[in-house]
């Protein structure tokens, strides 16, 4: 008799699912801005530099 379901907690959770994937990261539209904390780096002759979503802190690199 313990296995009590609370179903307002469940809703809220589906809820909050379904908000990350309509949000303006989860449409693919990120604020990079770069990071200062690592310096640039030189590979085969290219600038590389490393970006930060300002939202959602996911990191990719850039060829420059």
């Amino acid at each position: 008799m313990d296995n009590v379901i609370i179903f307002n907690k469940i809703k809220k959770e589906r809820r909050q699912v379904k908000a990350k994937t309509l949000t303006l990261c989860g449409s693919g539209f990120h604020k990079w801005k770069a990071v200062i904390d690592t310096h640039f780096a030189v590979r085969q002759g290219k600038l590389i530099t490393t970006e930060r979503c300002e939202r959602c802190h996911e990191e990719r690199t850039m060829l420059k």
